[in-house]
């Protein structure tokens, strides 16, 4: 199980106002703030987003060696269409759109992001 995630950000402002959003309208609650980072907990699970002096300023790729996304469960169909549409007013962009919302299989019905930093999310619907 895991314990917790950090993910080093470029700008930390930005990155509040992309995936500090989106995880508090997953449940997440920002529970501590410093001058280089902010903490959000769900549970006994956390994600930290910093931008440390050590922090490279730079893009973040997916691509490269590391963290490729983090995907949610985004509770039911609608719930995963009305927060993607949510996203997209805050400034998220849809990755494969043309395959949306099956862009992982027909089986799979999700909403792939990217956030103005080029970090990805994907918010999962949950079978029931």
């Amino acid at each position: 199980m895991l314990h917790h995630v950090e993910i080093w950000v470029e700008d930390l402002a930005a990155s509040t106002a992309s995936l500090g959003w989106l995880l508090t309208r997953l449940g997440y609650t920002a529970n501590s703030q410093w001058a280089n980072g902010i903490c959000y907990s769900c549970g006994d699970f956390y994600i930290v987003l910093e931008s440390g002096p050590d922090a490279k300023k730079q893009r973040h790729d997916r691509l490269a060696p590391g963290l490729n996304h983090l995907a949610f469960q985004a509770g039911t169909r609608q719930a995963v269409d009305t927060l993607a549409a949510e996203a997209l007013e805050r400034g998220f962009s849809l990755m494969f759109a043309h395959l949306h919302p099956y862009a992982g299989g027909a089986q799979h019905y999700a909403a792939y992001l990217e956030d103005a930093s080029g970090f990805e999310v994907e918010l999962v619907a949950m079978q029931r």
